[in-house]
């Protein structure tokens, strides 16, 4: 018997213009003002169009984005922290921002698992803050949260997880748009099977729901949900929903050829046809790692 070796199809890769020395996918830095304020060792808070970070002697110690699940819906979903005992918490120590410590001291939380779930918050808050922005960043000296210092991160290892983060979605599937937009499962026959994990994010997927929607549906780390989401939208089963604004409005009562005229139907979505092997285990370190990070979030 001939067995015959062929490796899988390469996923297509947008092919866009870019300055020397520049990459595509992160562009020339991520914020010239984070650096500055890491040299001169700066502590408040860095406000930008996709959410804040709080510095403290020049190192992050905590960022927030609507895009992405507070610490307390991770906390909540790993199964280490309820509700009430948070709001107590922010109750008993917010004023004197020491919320971290207190749920240490007072045995409600495990300070490794408060340190891995804050970690994990603080990177995934911090690749949407530090996104391509067109709005202006504005810097308040002396502002500090409420949670406290947990763990520190050094700018130079955030900015480095955020480009490396861009990176790897730009390998997975080089459209950004699923990343923002509505989504819905693609019009085919027979969807290929997907692991369980990316099957929860499939059945979120409604037509109205972003990837930030399903994350805080689910209780999972943005990025990650970002992640299984272009490898479904490159293996075709996910494609982004037709705005609104372009589909014409119906007509109360019209049937036949005149309703046909007034609501026509929308294209089906373009999609390319992509093997199902994108949507299965990877052995990429980078994939990896993350399976790592999801496992000891899921064991909390």
């Amino acid at each position: 018997m001939t067995v015959i070796d062929t490796p899988p199809p390469r996923l297509p890769v947008r092919q866009t213009p870019a300055e020397p020395g520049v990459s595509p996918t992160t562009g020339p830095g991520v914020s010239p003002m984070l650096h500055r304020l890491a040299a001169e060792r700066a502590t408040g808070v860095l406000l930008r169009e996709h959410g804040t970070l709080y510095l403290s002697d020049g190192q992050v110690t905590h960022a927030e984005s609507p895009e992405t699940p507070g610490l307390d819906v991770l906390l909540a979903t790993g199964g280490a922290l309820d509700a009430e005992s948070w709001r107590e918490a922010i109750a008993r120590a917010g004023a004197r921002r020491q919320v971290g410590r207190f749920l240490v001291d007072s045995g409600r939380v495990a300070e490794g698992a408060l340190e891995l779930c804050h970690v994990a918050a603080l990177f995934d808050a911090a690749y949407f803050v530090l996104g391509p922005s067109g709005a202006p960043a504005r810097f308040r000296y002396g502002a500090a949260h409420w949670l406290g210092a947990v763990r520190p991160v050094p700018v130079a290892a955030l900015e480095r997880e955020s480009l490396r983060r861009r990176e790897l979605l730009h390998r997975i599937w080089p459209a950004p748009a699923t990343d923002t937009a509505p989504l819905i499962r693609a019009d085919r026959a027979a969807e290929p099977p997907v692991p369980s994990r990316q099957e929860a994010v499939l059945d979120q997927v409604n037509g109205v729901r972003t990837a930030a929607d399903i994350s805080l549906a689910l209780g999972r780390p943005a990025f990650h949900t970002l992640v299984d989401l272009r490898r479904l939208a490159a293996a075709g089963i996910v494609t982004t929903a037709a705005p609104q604004s372009l589909r014409a409005p119906q007509v109360p009562g019209a049937t036949g050829p005149a309703a046909a005229d007034a609501a026509p139907e929308p294209p089906p979505p373009h999609h390319d046809p992509v093997s199902a092997l994108l949507t299965q285990t990877s052995a990429d370190p980078d994939i990896a790692l993350l399976r790592r990070l999801r496992d000891a979030l899921e064991a909390l």
